[in-house]
């Protein structure tokens, strides 16, 4: 039995998978370093990222996997949830072990798994993009808290930033504690030393610009008004719009005083 742990990031995981060939060791069980248990049982092998291993076991697989199938397996690490790493590890090692392509092979689990994950990634992400709101602090910066299900700030960047591109803007996910910051010129990952609360209103109210009070306000008229109560329908709601998500929106929040 062989237990690999590694620091958490996407090249240590590859480096992992390097080293798995190296030894000819196939892991039971793969685990980040400061998650990982001490085993009674087995071998323990700690991996340090390595960014040659790591670009070799990349470069192998663009020769055998097409670009859409890479961007599933990065999406399926940035979608975290258990046993990940050990799917990656068994996909990346059925690319390897076939000289045919294993995109198509859904009655290999692992296949069947990354592209399920995959797809829920892909949801989160379209989701965050259309429901995060910013709110303009007194600093002329851009704030925006989210708490997604799985990593998604790393492939939503982008799109924030053509969308935003003459405005100073952060997003900050409360829940990994981490977030990307937009300079006007580049966007970098950044981490606070007092990173915001989770939950709504992370910002105090000292912070936020009172213009933004009154877009709030204007906002929720508009909503109530639009609004037609006769062709309410409840489920069809909830459907487009989850309610882990009504804490972005403006009119969803209780009502401001005139």
């Amino acid at each position: 039995m062989h237990f690999y742990t590694y620091d958490g990031s996407f090249e240590g995981l590859l480096t992992v998978v390097f080293e798995a060939y190296e030894r000819k060791a196939w892991p039971t069980a793969i685990e980040q370093e400061q998650l990982a248990q001490p085993g009674i049982f087995g071998t323990t092998i700690a991996v340090t990222a390595d960014e040659e291993k790591a670009g070799r076991v990349w470069k192998g697989l663009q020769k055998r996997l097409s670009a859409s199938a890479l961007k599933e397996l990065y999406y399926t690490y940035l979608w975290e949830q258990p046993g990940f790493e050990q799917t990656i590890f068994s996909y990346i090692k059925l690319a390897f072990d076939n000289s045919e392509s294993i995109e198509g092979n859904y009655t290999a689990p692992c296949v069947l798994q990354v592209q399920q994950a995959a797809k829920q990634l892909h949801r989160e992400k379209h989701r965050m993009e259309a429901f995060v709101r910013f709110q303009k602090t007194t600093e002329e910066l851009y704030y925006a808290h989210i708490e997604p299900d799985f990593n998604v700030l790393p492939v939503i960047i982008s799109h924030f930033t053509k969308r935003y591109a003459d405005q100073l803007w952060a997003i900050y996910d409360t829940r990994r504690r981490y977030g990307a910051y937009y300079d006007l010129h580049t966007t970098t990952f950044i981490t606070l030393d007092a990173a915001p609360r989770k939950g709504i209103g992370v910002l105090p109210e000292s912070a936020v610009m009172e213009e933004e009070h009154t877009y709030k306000q204007l906002w929720q008229v508009y909503f109530d008004h639009v609004n037609i109560p006769e062709r309410k329908n409840p489920k069809l709601h909830l459907r487009h719009i989850p309610k882990r998500y009504w804490k972005y929106l403006s009119e969803k929040q209780p009502r401001m005083q005139a």
